[in-house]
C-alpha cells in the first residue's frame, strides 16, 4: 500500500511510528514483495534483540552472556515467529542503542566517546520511529547514561537522537500532523484501549484471551509435570515483574559496590538494562497475553542468569566460571523447564519440529504467484476455491475491503488477503479492523465502502470474544451499505466475496445480495 503511494495515518490506519513501515517497504522495493522478505526483516529485528541481550551480558563472561541470549531467543521467538513487527524492530534497535551508549562511557579516547555517544542517540531515536511508545524507556536509559558522560558525550548523545527522531516531520508532512498524532496517539491510547485490554493480573483458571485456548489444543504433548496453561501465562506475567524488580535491586547494590571504573560498567550496565525494563512494563501491562508478555519479559528473564552471577560473585569473588554459570543459570533453566514451559521451550520445540517437516499442520494457500501460510486446512481450501474466482473478476486498481462477517464487530481483521490478491489496492481505511474505531459511529468504513470495487467477509473470527469492548456491537452503517450496493459472487461459507451489483441492484431486482449483519 506504501509504495503504491499511500501514506501512513493519513490513507490507512497506523497505530506506530512509521520507522518500521518505510523499512518493510524499502525491503519490497528492493528484493521484491514476497513473504520471503518480510520474515527476513523479521528475523534481523529478532537477531537484534538476541544479540542486543547477549552483548550487554558480556561483562559477566561469555558463557553467561549466553546463556542469557539462549533465553531470550526462546522468549520472544514463538509468540508471533518470523513477523516484522514494529515492536521488535523498536525494541532491537533500542537495545543496540544501550550497547552503544554504553560502550561511549568508558572509551576513554574523546573522539570515538563522541561517535559511540552520536551512535546510540540515532539508535534511540530509529527505535522511537518504530514505536513512539517507547519513549519511556528511552527516556530512562538517556537518564542513567547522562550521568556518565562528559559533555561533549551527551551533545553527540542528544544530535544523534534528535537527527533520526526529527525525522518524524517528514511523516507528519506527507501525513498532516492531524492524521498522525490521531493514528498515533489518540486512536491507540483512548479508542482501542477499550477492546484490546485483557484483566490485569491474568486468571490462574482460565484464558482470557480469545487465541490461547485454540492454540493450546495444537500443542505437543510436555512430558515433565506442569500447571495448567492458564496458570503458567498467569506465572509468567508474575515472574516477568519479578525479573524486573530483581534487575532493579540488584542494579543498585551493584553500583554501591564498585569502587572503580572497571568494577563501575558492571553496575552502569545493570541500571541501564533496569531502566530499559522498567520502561517498557505498560507494554505487558495494558494487555496481558503470550505476546505482551513475550515482548516485555524477553529482556528480564534473559538477564535472570546475570542477576544470579552477579549476586554469586558478590558473595564469592572467587568463584570459578562454571559455578558462576551454574548457579546463576539455575534458576532461569528451572523457571523455561517447570513453571513456565507451554509459552517457552514447549513452543519452542514445536516449532523446532515443523522446521523438519514434523506435526507441521500449515496450509499453503497460493494466488497470483504470491503464496501464504495458513494453520486451518478448512479455510485455506475455502480461500482456495474463492481467491480465483476474485482475481478473475477483479481489474487492476480495483478497491478492495477486507472485513468481517458483521461489520458492527470488528476484533481482527485477515489482512493477508490484500497481499494475495495483488491487481487490487486496498479499499478502506482500516486495514487492521480494529474495535472501537473501525465499527466507531463515526468510522469511515461505511464511505469506503461506498467506494469499493470488490468485498471479502470472513467469519472466521465471529466466535472471538473476549472480556473486554470488543465484544459491543458498533455501527449498523457499513452493514446496510452492503446490503444495499452489494452482490455475492461466491459464498464459502466463512469467507464470502461481493462484487458492486449493477445500478445498486442485486440479480433478482432486490437491493444487494449480501448477508453481512443478517
Amino acid at each position: 500500500s506504501f509504495l503504491r503511494g499511500d501514506i501512513p495515518n493519513k490513507d490507512f490506519l497506523h497505530l506506530y511510528g512509521p520507522g518500521g513501515v518505510w523499512v518493510l517497504a524499502g525491503a519490497f522495493k528492493l528484493f521484491g514483495t514476497t513473504l520471503f522478505v518480510e520474515r527476513m526483516v523479521g528475523l534481523a529485528q529478532l537477531l537484534g534483540i538476541v544479540f542486543g541481550v547477549f552483548f550487554l551480558a558480556r561483562p559477566w563472561g561469555r558463557k553467561v552472556a549466553l546463556v542469557a541470549g539462549t533465553v531470550t531467543a526462546l522468549v520472544i521467538l514463538p509468540p508471533i515467529g518470523l513477523t516484522a513487527l514494529a515492536w521488535n524492530g523498536g525494541l532491537a534497535l533500542g537495545l543496540l542503542g544501550c550497547l552503544a551508549g554504553l560502550h561511549a562511557t568508558r572509551m576513554p579516547d574523546s573522539g570515538q566517546r563522541g561517535i559511540l555517544a552520536l551512535v546510540s542517540g540515532a539508535l534511540f531515536g530509529a527505535a522511537l520511529l518504530y514505536r513512539p511508545d517507547l519513549i519511556l524507556a528511552v527516556g530512562l536509559v538517556v537518564l542513567v547514561l547522562w550521568r556518565h558522560l562528559d559533555r561533549r558525550g551527551r551533545l553527540r548523545l542528544f544530535v544523534g537522537g534528535t537527527a533520526l527522531a526529527g525525522l518524524y516531520l517528514v511523516h507528519f508532512a506527507m501525513a498532516g500532523i492531524g492524521d498522525s498524532i490521531q493514528g498515533m496517539v489518540i486512536d491507540p491510547i483512548f479508542y482501542l484501549r477499550g477492546g484490546r485490554g485483557l484483566p490485569l493480573p491474568p486468571s490462574f483458571n482460565h484464558f482470557d484471551g480469545f487465541l490461547l485456548e485454540a492454540k493450546e489444543a495444537l500443542q505437543i504433548r510436555w512430558p515433565i509435570p506442569h500447571l495448567g496453561a492458564p496458570a503458567q501465562l498467569a506465572m509468567w506475567f508474575w515472574l516477568m515483574l519479578a525479573s524486573v524488580a530483581a534487575l532493579v535491586v540488584t542494579a543498585r547494590r551493584a553500583r554501591r559496590r564498585a569502587s572503580d571504573d572497571t568494577a563501575a560498567f558492571p553496575g552502569v550496565t545493570l541500571a541501564v538494562v533496569a531502566a530499559f525494563c522498567v520502561g517498557i512494563l505498560p507494554q505487558a501491562l495494558q494487555r496481558p497475553d503470550t505476546v505482551h508478555i513475550a515482548w516485555v519479559s524477553c529482556i528480564p528473564l534473559g538477564f535472570v542468569a546475570v542477576v544470579g552471577a552477579e549476586h554469586l560473585r558478590a558473595r564469592r569473588p572467587d568463584a570459578s566460571p562454571w559455578k558462576v554459570l551454574v548457579l546463576g543459570a539455575l534458576p532461569v533453566v528451572a523457571i523455561l523447564y517447570l513453571v513456565v514451559p507451554n509459552f517457552l521451550v514447549r513452543d519452542y520445540a514445536d516449532i523446532s519440529l515443523e522446521s523438519f517437516g514434523i506435526r507441521r499442520d500449515v496450509y499453503e494457500i497460493h494466488n497470483d504467484g504470491r503464496v501464504f501460510y495458513y494453520g486451518a486446512e478448512s479455510n485455506a481450501a475455502q480461500l482456495a476455491e474463492l481467491l480465483p474466482v476474485a482475481d478473475r473478476i477483479a481489474k487492476p486498481g480495483d478497491r478492495l475491503v477486507v472485513g468481517t462477517g458483521d461489520l458492527r464487530k470488528t476484533p481482527l481483521s485477515e489482512a493477508f488477503l490484500y497481499f494475495l490478491l495483488p491487481k487490487t489496492r486496498p479499499g478502506t481505511f482500516y486495514i487492521e479492523m480494529d474495535p472501537g474505531v473501525a465499527n466507531a459511529a463515526d468510522s469511515k468504513l461505511a464511505s469506503d465502502l461506498r467506494h469499493a470495487d470488490l468485498v471479502i467477509l470472513s467469519r472466521a473470527w465471529d466466535a472471538f470474544a473476549e472480556p473486554n469492548d470488543s465484544r459491543e456491537l458498533g455501527a449498523a452503517k457499513p452493514n446496510r451499505v452492503l446490503r444495499e450496493q452489494f452482490c455475492s459472487v461466491k459464498n464459502t461459507g466463512t469467507y464470502e466475496l461481493l462484487q458492486r451489483c449493477a445500478h445498486g441492484t442485486g440479480p433478482q431486482g432486490e437491493p444487494g445480495g449480501t448477508t453481512a449483519g443478517r
